[in-house]
């Protein structure tokens, strides 16, 4: 079974952590990894170089891998350039996501040099983006999946409702794979996505990040004092 097929009609765990977290860790996330795996999660997705190790230790399901890396003076910083990609490659992740906006990446990088990177190592290309138009280009250069990752976090897209369900209906009229990620925060979402064309969702923060979490029913608690 290909990894697509293994990941179709699935949910992926996105396994991150704020810088400022005590879960920032990475035998904390590669257990997290673990338990999302076990409890049926189809695929996770891991920042970083030394937490796509520990967690490509625990799991055997595709890893979605990014390194978030700020360049001086440019937007992109999810896995923007083709080192960053080799560095993920380098750990293991089947998958690598990517800035697939029209915006300059650093080190004249492009979303063709990119996707060029991904499969010169043996993996899929993950297109993460913002506007239709990102799609249709990274379809073009041969982005095996695209994913509404940006939408919503770019000057373009600012203030798009989340998650994103237009731009996963204008996806779904491609001819590819489509992720929906971002302001999933309920199971009821997810299938909105999923009845909106996406073939597989993305959720993380409903449910790997505590501090959210800890707020939500804080908020809740404190406003009825």
């Amino acid at each position: 079974m290909s990894i697509l097929d293994r990941l179709r009609g699935r949910l992926i765990v996105s396994v991150q952590a704020p810088a400022e977290s005590a879960l920032d860790d990475p035998h904390v996330l590669a257990a997290m990894a673990r338990a999302a795996q076990d409890a049926g999660a189809a695929g996770v997705r891991i920042q970083g170089v030394a937490n796509l190790r520990a967690v490509r230790q625990r799991v055997s399901v595709p890893i979605v891998g990014i390194i978030k890396r700020r360049y001086p003076g440019f937007e992109p910083y999810i896995t923007p350039t083709a080192d960053d990609v080799r560095a993920v490659l380098d750990c293991g992740a089947e998958i690598v996501a990517f800035d697939a906006t029209a915006r300059p990446h650093p080190l004249a990088s492009d979303v063709a040099n990119l996707v060029a990177a991904v499969h010169a190592g043996g993996a899929l290309a993950m297109a993460d983006c913002a506007l239709p138009a990102d799609g249709v280009s990274a379809q073009a250069a041969g982005a095996d999946i695209v994913a509404t990752t940006l939408c919503g976090y770019t000057k373009e897209s600012e203030g798009q409702p989340l998650p994103a369900l237009d731009l996963v209906r204008a996806f779904a009229g491609l001819d590819t794979f489509v992720v929906c990620e971002g302001g999933i925060h309920q199971p009821g979402t997810a299938a909105q996505a999923m009845n909106a064309g996406a073939d597989a969702v993305v959720v993380g923060t409903a449910i790997t990040n505590v501090e959210w979490l800890v707020q939500q029913f804080l908020q809740q608690i404190t406003a009825i004092r």
